[in-house]
């Protein structure tokens, strides 16, 4: 087992292997495929998104990353659709948490998670050298190897459990292998709160040279999680 199998292998009990579509993320991002094409872009956490398998297809330079691509796709598709199951029982009991003007119904919702999942696993057992396996906050990439870098639901949302030192480790991690900029989405907990640290991390990045923006996005699921941060590189 090599070094990077070693420091990423994580128990797939403990993994929630769910994603959301390519065009989820053109709207979470504010993005279009005329702007992504020519630049080599990085999904970091990717987990089960399609926005590597459809980027890719129309002529996009996607690479993804996540600590669960150290297991078969099999097993993780297999996991995957479990999670979406579970997903769907919670957010059915917690409807009034969420708005349902981008998805109108559970039904839509689970269709889009397993659209999303499912390109994602045929992709992965096609094109395996795309889906690298990482733990953060350590990336397994030279210095400035992609243009851009997006990383959807995982920085600030997990403000509970995750140290403010570790999201300052990530977003310097993710700099380092960025040449232009990095888009994180939502600015948001999971209780829909603003994370508490975001005033603090965006004068760090100011202080380091970054010039960073707040941008709100047509994209609303959760509550409040309508808004990403844009952060360029001096």
């Amino acid at each position: 087992m090599s070094k990077v199998e070693q420091s990423t292998k994580l128990d797939l009990d403990r993994i929630i292997f769910i994603g959301r579509t390519f065009e989820e993320y053109l709207d979470m991002f504010s993005l279009s495929e005329e702007k992504l094409k020519g630049k080599k872009i990085l999904d970091c956490p990717a987990g089960a998104c399609s926005f590597t398998a459809v980027g890719n297809k129309a002529g996009i330079n996607v690479t993804a990353c996540d600590i669960a691509y150290d297991h078969s796709f099999d097993d993780l598709q297999n996991k995957g659709l479990q999670d979406v199951e579970h997903a769907m029982e919670n957010i059915q009991k917690a409807k009034n948490k969420f708005q349902w003007n981008y998805f109108k119904t559970i039904e839509q919702l689970r269709n889009h998670r397993i659209r999303a999942l499912q390109d994602c696993a045929l992709d992965m057992s096609k094109s395996r050298e795309r889906y690298i396996p990482a733990t953060l906050p350590t990336l397994p990439f030279d210095t400035e190897q992609f243009d851009m870098t997006l990383s959807a639901h995982f920085l600030f949302m997990y403000g509970d459990r995750l140290e403010y030192q570790f999201h300052i480790e990530t977003l310097n991690e993710l700099l380092r292998v960025t040449k232009e900029e990095i888009r994180v989405f939502p600015l948001v907990d999971l209780e829909g709160k603003r994370y508490e640290h975001l005033e603090k991390i965006k004068e760090y990045l100011a202080n380091n040279g970054c010039s960073v923006e707040e941008v709100s996005v047509s994209y609303e699921f959760m509550t409040n999680a309508n808004a990403m941060l844009i952060i360029k590189k001096g």
